[in-house]
């Protein structure tokens, strides 16, 4: 079992019980919060309930559709022929046949609607409230093939987001060696434009310290350096943390925030383009995590 888990699937089971047999699937597709929607034969009324227990017991998000179809066998000695409607049929076809038609066959007479009747049910109650449990146990076993499925997917899911957090981290620290030059490129780029603006005025130098200073204070990206930094080893121990779907929703909104915040402190194009690339990374990693449970 993968350390998390996705939130699309696909289980199915099947049981039979006495002159009962059945079928379940569950299906499964992303959703911010857990809907489980079930659809199941009449006369089984506490199957819902249970169905949408099993599914709270065993997921935490995602769109569910369970659905269960049943069918009871009626042997054939049960049958009754309506006479009156066999009589109707028979009349209309010798009419037919007096025009030429193919006269009937037996089986032709017999699958016509309402020729054929079948008795009516008279259910023991414990016999259906067996069947029921047994069909409980099938709504079950579908789940757990469900949660198997969302399982294999997530062991998928999760080397893909992994690599996504290692780059993420990877530009962190190519953004932090960056940064580390930009003070004296804010003092090297204002100091020029101070000479050229004004060459001869006094007390010069001070001034394109004091300046150069401020700006740098500006631009310092330290904060939000050390926070995407926190922000990785968050990912990597939520990860291993499930269910962890929306806790990292969460992450990735602060991820690109840092993210945003490094690109308008930036003050060279290296940054820049370090931030940029930042964001569209997170970007791909948030597309990732809107399949995670």
């Amino acid at each position: 079992m993968s350390a998390i888990s996705g939130m699309t699937g696909f289980g199915r089971a099947d049981g039979a019980d006495g002159d009962w047999s059945w079928s379940v699937e569950a299906r499964s597709v992303n959703g911010r919060n857990l809907e489980v929607r079930f659809r199941g034969p009449p006369g089984f009324d506490g199957l819902e309930r249970h169905a949408k227990a099993s599914a709270q017991a065993r997921l935490s998000r995602g769109q569910v559709t369970l659905g269960v179809q049943a069918r009871r066998e009626i042997g054939v000695a049960a049958l009754k022929v309506n006479q009156d409607i066999l009589a109707r049929y028979l009349t209309l076809a010798n009419q037919l046949a007096e025009e030429g038609a193919t006269p009937p066959s037996a089986d032709g007479l017999l699958s016509l609607r309402g020729v054929l009747e079948a008795p009516e049910e008279v259910d023991d109650p414990e016999a259906r409230a067996a069947v029921e449990a047994a069909m409980a146990l099938t709504i079950d076993a579908a789940l757990d093939a469900l949660k198997l499925s969302r399982d294999r997917e997530g062991a998928q899911l999760l080397p893909v987001i992994a690599d996504f957090v290692d780059r993420i981290a990877a530009l962190t620290a190519r953004a932090g060696t960056e940064a580390a030059a930009q003070t004296e490129a804010i003092r090297d780029r204002f100091a020029r434009r101070m000479t050229d603006l004004a060459p001869d005025a006094p007390g010069l130098e001070d001034r394109i310290f004091l300046e150069a200073a401020a700006l740098a204070t500006k631009a310092d990206v330290r904060e939000e350096l050390d926070r995407l930094s926190a922000h990785v080893e968050s990912a990597g121990a939520l990860l291993q943390q499930p269910p962890a779907g929306r806790k990292l929703d969460f992450l990735m909104q602060e991820f690109m925030r840092e993210a945003n915040t490094l690109c308008s402190k930036s003050a060279t194009t290296a940054l820049t383009g370090i931030g940029l690339e930042l964001k569209a990374v997170i970007e791909q990693l948030r597309e990732q995590v809107q399949n995670v449970e």
